[in-house]
């Protein structure tokens, strides 16, 4: 408090007043506003104030005179105590704890190629900018691999490190990719139209091949290659039937059908030809509107299915078009830019030889990359006219010249349209203005995209500070493959989401570092289910236990050894948790000390009931509230459940459990007194429909009765998919346990009759039948010469004896068995 105190008033400034009454009437002011009574200890400055008094204030001034007289007191009793034991007590002198450093959150900063504390410009604001996909096919689960990666670290910033985000995102629809494929499709669905003939669409894709198979014999690239080859296979297989159909003059209802799987095959092949042909002849900007906005439309669906929040605001390229040429003219004016033909290129020798800019501060060794370069200029910005434009071939396109068959917009230049990495610049830069916190984004993205927004960023806000932590996820492969869209190699999010729930995704992905390669492959998502499945058998256990009838104080319950040790584990772990968290947002090891704390408190509550003690449910009410915080914070749980994962659907999950429980509670204690009367008087009926009614009835509806022996069946409600999926899982154990059954039965019956089929076999027969191996025998059937006719060794004899004496007791016990009424 004292510290405060010199702080909140500056006492010398009050002892410069120089006129006496000035000054007192300047510290009783302030007085009036202090409490100086209860638990007040008096600073350093109050000491060398009350000495100024020679004498007690008088009266008039009445918070100064209070002030006063409690100094004194304290400073009277203190003295006094020195002197006299027996005298007033006061309070001894307090030291704050030393306490311990707490971690800091740290980001891994691709600018650094390292982990960075995290420190937002403007206190607990964080403004963050995240490149959106370009739309014009499906989102596949490369995008859920970035989305869904940023949306766990905005969550986790937003709602465990309580940042304010203001999160930023683009749709980029104006691009090279979108221009191609838009007048692809719509050059095609015209050639659809005019219904040609058979054998028109045998020619054109005749004719079709020729440039497609110049463009197979030049690519090099084994991955794109590989992908043209399988193409060319599947149009190859249809083909031929279609020409020989069409070549004998086959049946229009023999020829129709071929013809038009002709067409669906080679759809691809007749685009591009289509394409090269007429591309220059779609001059209607709106066609090259339609296909983004489908594909946007497709895209915010999934991502609403995977739970991903939306953006604080989202920004469109096709919307920010005059933005984006007032930004070039900037770069320009500021030295950076220069026209060429119509274009607009980023001068990057300009801005790398100025001395407070830098040029690839990303990836530096990727500079003069021209391939990587030439990609993010885009297919239809790499023809050689283009090229030439440029003084560098390290220069890049802010403003593009349209060519016939492209989109375009006004500008200062000319008609033309914006270049790929300028528009990330002027729209970030629009809403975010001259420098943000984060700027996120896929791996492949850092050069040359996230490089040259960069360079055009600070050429235009002439800052070197455009973005201050850059975060890259890592990418994503399918069971080992490398995934892309362009090779049409990929799954789209709703093939994805076919086969597994949005929480089963986001778990895979937590298991994952955000920055590394995550292979997206059956193992893995095995591994998410299975943590799922553990985590939520924790939840339904804890609140069948919270459902056992107590008062309110009944609630309270005496901690033991078991409590203190699992509390102390509890409070261990929620550190670990953080620890793991500062550290890069690491839910790898974030979710692996969870899944370490749910195993403490199964042995918990395990532990409990094997001593027939009920488990503290206060206690476990932490653990699984935590537990339950921590995965809706990550936003594996979307709801307010105060426990564990939403039953039922969304929109009726907490209210499903609260309105039904009590009835299957009823319905479960009814069936446990049914079960007791019939097992009493054994009644093997009534116990069967008591299990039927467990195993086969209340899975269809949702619910899992679990019988344990002298404890209360426990009641769980778990969706209907899952318990009809165990429950097949259940019949398919019990199927094979059956079979391995039958089949040891039959080899057992089967060793049985081969025993006593030898069993039967008398000694001096045994060895008759090996013609191959002996040829002479003598009276007892014992072999004396081998098959070509030599004297069988001593050695060898040895070796037969045994196994004749051996045959010899079998017989004799076969014999005996017969005697006595056994097997013939």
């Amino acid at each position: 408090m004292a510290a405060s105190v010199e702080q909140a008033f500056d006492y010398g400034l009050l002892l410069s007043i120089r006129e006496e009454s000035a000054r007192l009437a300047a510290l009783n002011e302030y007085l009036s506003t202090r409490s100086y009574i209860g638990g007040f200890t008096f600073s350093q400055a109050d000491v060398e104030a009350f000495t100024r008094f020679p004498e007690p204030p008088r009266e008039q001034y009445f918070h100064v005179l209070r002030w006063y007289r409690h100094i004194a007191a304290i400073r009277d009793a203190s003295s006094a105590n020195s002197c006299d034991t027996k005298g007033k007590r006061v309070q001894p002198a307090w030291s704050p704890p030393e306490g311990t450093e707490q971690p800091r959150l740290h980001l891994y900063n691709s600018l650094t190629r390292s982990k960075d504390e995290f420190v937002p410009q403007n206190g607990k604001q964080v403004l963050w900018y995240c490149c959106g996909p370009t739309v014009y096919d499906a989102s596949h689960m490369g995008h859920a691999r970035s989305y869904i990666s940023f949306d766990i670290l905005r969550r986790v910033l937003m709602n465990y490190f309580k940042y304010d985000v203001f999160y930023c995102m683009n749709i980029t629809d104006i691009d090279d990719k979108i221009i191609k494929r838009a007048r692809q499709n719509h050059l095609f669905e015209q050639y659809r139209e005019k219904k040609p003939a058979p054998a028109q669409i045998l020619g054109d894709v005749q004719t079709a091949l020729k440039p497609f198979l110049v463009k197979l014999a030049e690519t090099t690239d084994p991955d794109k290659k590989q992908m043209l080859e399988r193409l060319h296979a599947a149009v190859t297989l249809v083909l031929g039937p279609l020409q020989e159909a069409v070549q004998r003059g086959a049946a229009a209802s023999e020829v129709a059908p071929k013809a038009e799987l002709l067409l669906k095959e080679a759809k691809d092949l007749l685009s591009d030809w289509l394409d090269s042909q007429l591309g220059s002849q779609v001059t209607e900007n709106s066609i090259f509107s339609i296909l983004p906005k489908y594909w946007e439309g497709e895209y915010h669906q999934d991502m609403e299915a995977l739970n991903v929040l939306p953006p604080d605001v989202l920004t469109r390229v096709s919307e920010y078009v005059p933005e984006i040429v007032a930004f070039v003219k900037k770069v320009v004016e500021n030295g950076y830019g220069y026209v060429s033909n119509g274009s607009v290129y980023f001068d990057t020798a300009q801005f790398g030889g100025s001395e407070k800019h830098s040029y690839g501060k990303l990836v530096p060794e990727a500079v003069g990359d021209q391939k990587a370069l030439q990609e993010g200029e885009g297919d239809l910005s790499i023809s050689a006219d283009r090229l030439s434009e440029k003084r560098s071939q390290n220069d890049f396109a802010l403003w593009k010249a349209s060519k016939p068959g492209e989109p375009s917009w006004d500008s200062p230049w000319g008609k033309g349209r914006p270049g790929w990495h300028i528009e990330c610049s002027a729209m970030a830069g629009s809403i975010l203005g001259e420098s943000m916190d984060i700027h996120g984004g896929g791996f492949d993205l850092r050069f040359p995209h996230h490089d040259n927004e960069l360079a055009q960023s600070e050429a235009y806000f002439e800052n070197d500070h455009w973005v201050r932590y850059f975060l890259h996820t890592g990418h994503l492969t399918i069971a080992g493959c490398k995934m892309s869209k362009s090779l049409k190699n990929f799954i789209t999010i709703k093939d994805a989401l076919a086969k597994h729930t949005a929480r089963q995704l986001r778990l895979a992905f937590l298991m994952h570092s955000w920055k590394d390669t995550l292979d997206y492959s059956n193992n893995t998502m095995e591994s998410a289910i299975q943590y799922e499945k553990f985590i939520n058998e924790f939840f339904l256990n804890v609140k069948d236990v919270l459902r056992a009838p107590t008062d309110i104080t009944g609630q309270y319950e005496k901690w033991d050894s078991q409590e203190i040790e699992l509390n102390k584990s509890f409070y261990e772990k929620k550190a670990a948790v953080h620890r793991a968290l500062c550290d890069n947002v690491d839910t790898r090891t974030a979710m692996e000390e969870m899944r370490a704390l749910v195993s403490l408190g199964n042995t918990y509550i395990a532990a409990r009931k094997s001593n027939r003690q009920t488990p503290n449910r206060m206690l476990l009410q932490s653990v699984a509230a935590y537990l339950t915080e921590m995965l809706r914070v990550f936003g594996a749980i979307d709801g307010v459940e105060p426990i564990g994962f939403p039953v039922g659907g969304s929109g009726q999950n907490m209210d499903l459990e609260v309105i039904v429980m009590p009835y299957l509670s009823v319905l479960s204690d009814f069936r446990e007194t049914v079960r007791k009367i019939a097992r009493e008087n054994k009644v093997t009926e009534v116990l069967q429909l008591c299990d039927a009614l467990r195993d086969d009835t209340l899975p269809e509806l949702g619910v899992r009765l679990e019988d344990h022996e002298g404890l209360p069946t426990v009641v769980k409600l778990v969706d209907r998919e899952t318990l009809l999926k165990e429950r097949e899982e259940k019949k398919q154990v019990e199927e094979e346990k059956k079979r391995k059954k039958e089949e040891a039965a039959r080899k057992k019956q089967e060793q049985e009759a081969a025993k006593l089929a030898k069993m039967k076999i008398p000694p001096s027969e045994m060895f008759r039948s090996e013609i191959d191996k002996y040829s002479n025998f003598d009276d007892s059937g014992f072999p004396t010469h081998d098959a070509e006719g030599k004297e069988i060794s001593k050695g060898q004899t040895k070796k037969l004896k045994k196994l004749y004496d051996a045959q010899e007791k079998l017989h004799k016990d076969y014999l005996e068995m017969v005697q006595n009424g056994g097997s013939s």
